[in-house]
C-alpha cells in the first residue's frame, strides 16, 4: 500500500479545509515515515524476498511503527502536537484518524505479519496482496476518488497551483508502478532512503497548499 495512504490525506481536505495537504500527507505516511529511521537504526528488521505476490519484502520485526497499540499511541500524539500547536481541536482528531487510517489500510493488503502490540504472538493481515491486479484496482481507484475531492474542495490561485498539483498525482501513480512492477530493491539501505524521500512528497504538499485555497461547491 503506497498510493492509498496519499489518497486518505488528498480525501481528508474537504474534512478539515484549514489543514495544509503536506501536513494531511505527514499523518497519513507518519508511521511510514518512522519505519525507515527505525530500520537504519537496526531496531526494526526487513527482509527482501523477491518472487514474493506483491512487495518483495518480508516484515520481519516492526511492532514500534506497525503494531495497532503504538500506531494508536502514534495518532493520539500527533494529533496533540497539532492540538498544541494550532488549537484547532476537530482539526487535531481528524489528524489522529488520518494516522490510524494507515495500520487500517494496512490490514487490508499486508499478508499476517502486523503486531497488535510488541511481543504480540498473533499477526493480522488480509492479503491483498495475494491478489495483486484486484488490489491495485481498489488503491487506483481509492485514490483517483480522493484526488477528485480534493481538487473539489480546492482552487488554483496560480497557474503553480495547477501543474503543481497534476504534476504529483502523475508522479504518485508512476511510483506506484514501480513499486508495483519494478525490480526489487537493491538493499535495505536502499529502501530506508527511498523511505526517507517521502519528505519531498509531504513538501510537494505544502507547497500545492500555498497556491491552492479551500472553496464550497
Amino acid at each position: 500500500m503506497f498510493i492509498g495512504h496519499f489518497a486518505v490525506g488528498f480525501g481528508a481536505k474537504r474534512l478539515t479545509p484549514q489543514v495544509s495537504l503536506g501536513t494531511l500527507f505527514m499523518a497519513a505516511q507518519f508511521i511510514d515515515l518512522l519505519w525507515p529511521t527505525l530500520l537504519l537504526l537496526g531496531v526494526e528488521q526487513v527482509r527482501i524476498a523477491p518472487g514474493a505476490v506483491g512487495p518483495p519484502l518480508e516484515f520481519i520485526h516492526y511492532p514500534i511503527s506497525h503494531s495497532l497499540l503504538l500506531v494508536g499511541v502514534w495518532a493520539v500524539l500527533f494529533s496533540a502536537v497539532y492540538l498544541v500547536l494550532q488549537l484547532k481541536p476537530r482539526a487535531a482528531v481528524i489528524l489522529g484518524l488520518v494516522v490510524l487510517s494507515h495500520w487500517l489500510l494496512d490490514l487490508f493488503v499486508h499478508y499476517p505479519d502486523l503486531p497488535l502490540y510488541p511481543g504480540s504472538a498473533v499477526m493480522l493481515g488480509l492479503r491483498g496482496w495475494a491478489y495483486p491486479m484486484l488490489e491495485m484496482g481498489i488503491e487506483l481507484g481509492l485514490f483517483a476518488g480522493a484526488v477528485w475531492l480534493y481538487w473539489r474542495s480546492t482552487q488554483a490561485s496560480d497557474r503553480t497551483g495547477q501543474w503543481a498539483l497534476w504534476s504529483l498525482v502523475a508522479l504518485l501513480v508512476v511510483i506506484q508502478l514501480a513499486n508495483s512492477f519494478g525490480p526489487s530493491p537493491p538493499s535495505v539501505t536502499a529502501i530506508v532512503w527511498a523511505g526517507q524521500a517521502q519528505w519531498l512528497l509531504i513538501v510537494w504538499g505544502y507547497w500545492i497548499d500555498r497556491h491552492r485555497r479551500a472553496v464550497i461547491r
